[in-house]
């Protein structure tokens, strides 16, 4: 499928971060969201894929001083509103040997939030340095709401696809059309079921159903807590993919319950995860589920290395690990960008 979305779990040169700063949402949280960013880096660059990280021109000295010298990481001067790179970076479609980036119009998940720093991101700083031009689809879409494997079929769910403040009456035919022509999918399931409280994006297929390269899939379920608020609609998520994927081997996850300081439900996730190359980085929580998400997607991916990374500063702004990321897949990025990902911490030039 030399037009298809590449999936995840295809070999990854970079992933694209941008990094806290006063003005996103990590304010309050400001040091401690730099750390985990810190360590995050750090989990990638042990993967053998380097950093584009978005960032303020007045913070390069602090992540410079912040990094050691032999971190992998190309600082990009760039205005954006907040750090969701996964729903406004380009995604990586086509021939392998040459990925070309592709983008959707970001509205901040349906006009919540002002986004039009962050819809301009592509355009202003990343096509340049890929070596194929950005193609441009003209609907409102986050990556976080798309999920695809390698026979082309493409997962997302109706919460977040038919909200109206995305794209007006958009119907299912027409999304089906757009994502095949966009995304070279084969087919495309969107499931009815499944949201977790506290979640800005409409129910993002990342936090919900994740594919494994191994005909599995990884399902954020709630069998371990029967009284909670969410086991009834995640159930009948799971019956939905046992449905549209007979096939498919089901690894189902624990819910942890976190909640902040006012007492909302955080939408705490670990199906929120990234695979970078042969690791899965894990967000975990500090919950007592930990170790137990940890042994299902041992199991799910027995062929990769399970990273646990702590996740609880990220879940306080209803995001998790997959949210802040995007990966690159090799062939994408120009020549002189990868010399400068393997000459240590850098800025662009």
């Amino acid at each position: 499928m030399n037009l298809a979305l590449i999936p995840e779990w295809q070999a990854s040169e970079a992933v694209i971060l941008a990094w806290p700063h006063d003005a996103t949402d990590w304010s309050p949280w400001l040091e401690s969201a730099r750390q985990t960013y810190v360590a995050l880096i750090q989990l990638i660059n042990a993967t053998q894929a380097g950093v584009i990280l978005l960032c303020r021109e007045k913070d390069m000295a602090d992540i410079e001083q912040r990094l050691p010298n032999d971190a992998r990481v190309l600082l990009l001067g760039a205005d954006y509103n907040d750090t969701w790179a996964r729903d406004f970076a380009f995604l990586s479609c086509g021939d392998r040997k040459a990925p070309y980036p592709v983008e959707f119009k970001f509205n901040g998940w349906g006009n919540k939030f002002d986004a039009s720093l962050d819809n301009q991101i592509n355009q202003r700083y990343l096509a340049q340095l890929c070596q194929q031009p950005l193609r441009t689809v003209n609907i409102v879409a986050e990556g976080g709401a798309l999920e695809i494997d390698d026979d082309g079929h493409l997962l997302s769910t109706e919460s977040c696809l038919f909200n109206p403040e995305r794209n007006g009456d958009l119907t299912e035919a027409a999304y089906r059309e757009i994502f095949k022509e966009s995304l070279g999918c084969s087919k495309t399931t969107i499931f009815a079921h499944g949201h977790l409280e506290g979640d800005d994006t409409d129910g993002h297929i990342d936090t919900l159903v994740r594919f494994t390269p191994s005909k599995g899939m990884v399902v954020q379920a709630a069998e371990n807590r029967p009284d909670d608020s969410h086991y009834q609609g995640l159930s009948a998520l799971v019956s939905e993919c046992r449905q549209h994927f007979p096939d498919h081997t089901l690894h189902l996850l624990p819910l942890p319950a976190m909640y902040n300081d006012e007492g909302e439900r955080l939408p705490a996730s670990y199906a929120n995860y990234l695979i970078c190359n042969q690791s899965v980085l894990l967000p975990v929580y500090g919950q007592p589920e930990d170790a137990e998400a940890i042994k299902v997607m041992q199991n799910a991916f027995p062929e990769h290395h399970i990273a646990p990374l702590n996740c609880a500063t990220l879940v306080q702004q209803f995001g998790s690990l997959h949210c802040i990321t995007m990966q690159v897949p090799k062939h994408t990025l120009t020549t002189n960008v990868i010399q400068q990902l393997h000459s240590g911490v850098t800025r662009y030039v």
